[in-house]
């Protein structure tokens, strides 16, 4: 088993879900609730992480988690939560059920509304000690479970970040067994959102060599060893599974030194919820127009992200992405995917993401006409 303990304490390998009752008694929980989806209960996981639990603990569950968190959500679970009695979250499921658990236990011991504790209001200082979380993914991708942040769409209808030392969960516990069932679409749009943040931290300008570093090893999992195109096409793969859950947390762990541009134009679109677009599919979608547009603009980083994803010195990056997005069945645009210019506010609310003030190459909002232009093709 691999103990991680970088930014926090991370678990990974099969069957590391029996850790789930000792760790719970750790962090002192006497009655969790488990914040999920579904989708997750009816495919048996939610009874596996019961079982792991053991006869000591009768867990509170929320499964109201929505395809993209929301503000309304977070305050249906704290509800639930109080009126239960509960002192801990055990978040089960992909991003979505982890970011809205992080929203939760900051709720938990912190008066509202949400709002107030946004990145973008400066809202991180703000933020103390919250209700213990333990975060079990079951997809390879978003790496929330090491992720100082979280990203809820607030009541004001804003798709906002949430960000601080003290979201981190307490612990990960990150078993690849609960990912053996993911579908193959599913399995690819997670594992290109892990790609993306691998490339979009390395990118960023923040100094952080070790942080660099992690971002270039995921990359090299994902894609010059492999695993990804390997998870895509045999979703039992346990090696490649394993090593796609190894990539998501890097990612994430990666990008302590901020994303991109990529995750500002996904964030903006994300936000629609009319159009129900999936994050890692956004990404790796628009990534191919935001290389081309941060080239020349970050050093030699291009030269050693191509070393990492086993690419030739002079392969373009952009086109390299797009072979891998063809190969994995992604939209071509994000015309596909139903975006247009006249998609509501997508230019304004990427200006003002947070992730925009890490991207190389500085944007105004003329920059992400073109760019949207671009990527709806």
């Amino acid at each position: 088993m691999a103990t991680l303990n970088y930014l926090t304490t991370t678990h990974i390998d099969f069957g590391a879900r029996s850790m789930l009752a000792d760790t719970l008694k750790q962090l002192g929980i006497k009655r969790p609730m488990i914040v999920t989806d579904k989708g997750i209960v009816a495919a048996g996981i939610l009874d596996k992480a019961r079982e792991a639990m053991g006869n000591e603990f009768a867990p509170e569950v929320f499964d109201g988690t929505p395809e993209n968190p929301t503000e309304e959500a977070t305050l249906e679970a704290l509800k639930q939560y109080q009126d239960a009695g509960c002192d801990g979250v055990v978040s089960l499921g992909g991003g979505s059920s982890m970011d809205l658990a992080k929203g939760l236990a900051l709720l938990a011991t912190h008066k509202g509304p949400l709002t107030q504790y946004a990145a973008i209001e400066g809202g991180g200082a703000l933020i103390g000690d919250m209700a213990p979380h333990i975060a079990m993914p079951t997809t390879a991708g978003t790496g929330s479970e090491v992720s100082v942040g979280s990203v809820i769409i607030t009541q004001d209808g804003r798709k906002l970040i949430f960000a601080s030392q003290k979201m981190l969960p307490n612990v990960a516990i990150c078993d690849p067994e609960l990912t053996l069932g993911l579908p193959a679409r599913l399995t690819a749009a997670t594992g290109m959102d892990a790609v993306t943040h691998c490339i979009e931290a390395v990118l960023s300008p923040i100094e952080n060599p070790p942080a660099e570093a992690v971002g270039l090893d995921g990359l090299r999992r994902a894609v010059k060893l492999g695993y990804l195109e390997r998870a895509v096409a045999d979703g039992q793969d346990r090696d490649a599974r394993y090593n796609m859950m190894m990539a998501a947390s890097e990612g994430a762990m990666a990008f302590i030194k901020g994303l991109g541009a990529v995750h500002s134009m996904s964030h903006a679109c994300g936000r629609v919820k009319e159009l129900r677009l999936h994050h890692g599919t956004l990404n790796a979608v628009i990534l191919p127009t935001i290389l081309r547009y941060n080239e020349g603009h970050v050093g030699d980083k291009y030269e050693r992200i191509r070393d990492a994803m086993g690419l030739a010195p002079n392969a373009d990056l952009a086109e390299a992405i797009e072979a891998i997005n063809a190969k994995l069945g992604m939209p071509k645009n994000l015309g596909e995917m139903g975006v247009s210019m006249n998609t509501p506010g997508i230019v304004e609310n990427a200006l003002t993401d947070v992730s925009t003030f890490t991207n190389p190459r500085p944007l105004e909002a003329s920059d992400y006409e073109k760019l949207f232009e671009q990527a709806i093709g």
